[in-house]
């Protein structure tokens, strides 16, 4: 049996259970939601039910507020398969507000399903599961992320320790079945996943009648990802009209497969983009679904997966320890661009990543740019392949990727 692997989000989701009475975990399928509800230290005490059992799913939408009618506090696995069981607890919230009383989870986002949200507004806190971090595999969640200390201090550890990314981490990317070697040939684990997202999740989400064309629209996605997004040239590649094209788009996203990041706007900066990009939500999964074998990535493809796995793990850090944080990007259309800009407290952090372990002085200027329209920016911080930390100039770094991703 696998080891089990502490996850970064427990202390947020543990401090939640106590202000709110319901909190509710969301993420893409395989993450390792049930496994952190089962076993993760001040949550597997309570009492747990998984809607993926067919007769706890009989017995909830037969009984919905009979189901939830239990003494203590309550885990409800893949709640979003039964919505009858959400406005169960909706009555029983009003009644009794309590926090800590229910921690649901699901492999669909809440928020974005029509009714679900309206349901549990006001009453609910949200929280997403991305797949395994760096910090969470190798162990090390207990001390801050590094870019939370360097946001408020502009330190850097002494010494600083940091190993390059490797073509297999991205290969790899974060699901827990493939990071942690439970499967030997990640290949067929993809291709599985895949077939059961397709023929089970995308139904349950919505009706779609023709599959073959939202699979062409998920592959094509993939060919994309850490793009601009730009629905009607993915419709126009996938044969899709507008309306289907924004339609699978959106289930895309509502099932966690895809994330858009938006623009950072609060600045001065003219001709800025305002259209979302778009990642796939695993660099492993994107690397299948783009047609990538083997071990190594195309050139075509390396920078932008190495981009979405820095993204993955960015969304992973800030989601499970840093709610308070948000990502954007910024880019000044024909001129400069900055990859993420993580924004918290009306300050925020730029960082333009390298897949390369050098840098030159034109790998900096997206990032003068920005400080140079952006006064409340704390720290430019060119993420390189490499090993070495090194101060530029007033604000501008040059740090390893393996230190940044901390």
């Amino acid at each position: 049996m696998t080891k089990y692997i502490n996850r970064d989000i427990a202390s947020t989701v543990r401090e939640a259970l106590e202000e709110m009475p319901v909190v509710i975990i969301t993420g893409m399928r395989q993450t390792g939601k049930s496994t952190f509800l089962r076993s993760e230290t001040g949550i597997k005490e309570r009492h747990y039910l998984s809607l993926d059992d067919f007769a706890q799913l009989a017995s909830a939408r037969e009984d919905p507020d009979g189901f939830i009618d239990t003494p203590g506090p309550i885990t409800i696995d893949e709640a979003q398969k039964c919505p009858e069981i959400l406005n169960a607890i909706k009555r029983s919230v009003d009644r009794d507000r309590r926090p800590g009383r229910f921690l649901l989870s699901g492999s669909a986002n809440f928020a974005l399903i029509k009714g679900i949200s309206e349901t549990l507004a006001g009453r609910a806190v949200y929280f997403t599961m991305h797949p395994l971090t760096r910090r969470e595999t190798r162990g090390n969640i207990r001390g801050k992320p590094f870019l939370t200390a360097f946001l408020e201090a502009q330190k850097l550890p002494a010494p600083v320790k940091a190993l390059p990314i490797k073509t297999g981490d991205i290969l790899t990317g974060g699901m827990p079945s493939i990071c942690l070697k439970e499967v030997k040939k990640g290949f067929f684990w993809f291709k599985g996943y895949e077939q059961t997202y397709l023929e089970r999740d995308v139904r349950e989400l919505s009706q779609i009648g023709n599959i073959i064309s939202f699979r062409r629209l998920l592959h094509l996605a993939a060919l994309r990802t850490g793009q601009l997004l730009s629905p009607s040239q993915l419709g126009r590649d996938a044969k899709l009209n507008a309306a289907t094209t924004s339609r699978y788009l959106s289930i895309l996203e509502a099932s966690f497969i895809i994330n858009r990041l938006s623009p950072y706007l609060s600045n001065r900066a003219t001709r800025l983009i305002k259209s979302p990009k778009m990642y796939m939500s695993d660099s492993g999964l994107a690397a299948y679904l783009a047609g990538v074998t083997g071990n190594v990535l195309p050139d075509t493809l390396k920078e932008p997966l190495f981009e979405t796995y820095v993204a993955q793990n960015l969304a992973g850090i800030i989601d499970a320890s840093w709610p308070e944080a948000s990502l954007y990007f910024w880019n000044v259309q024909g001129r400069h661009e900055v990859d993420f800009v993580v924004e918290a407290g009306g300050e925020c952090l730029a960082i333009e990543v390298k897949a390369g372990t050098r840098w030159t002085d034109r790998d900096l200027s997206g990032l003068r740019a920005f400080l140079a329209v952006t006064p409340h920016c704390k720290a430019a911080i060119l993420a390189y392949n490499g090993r070495d930390a090194v101060r530029l100039g007033d604000r501008l770094w040059a740090m390893p990727l393996g230190l940044v991703l901390s």
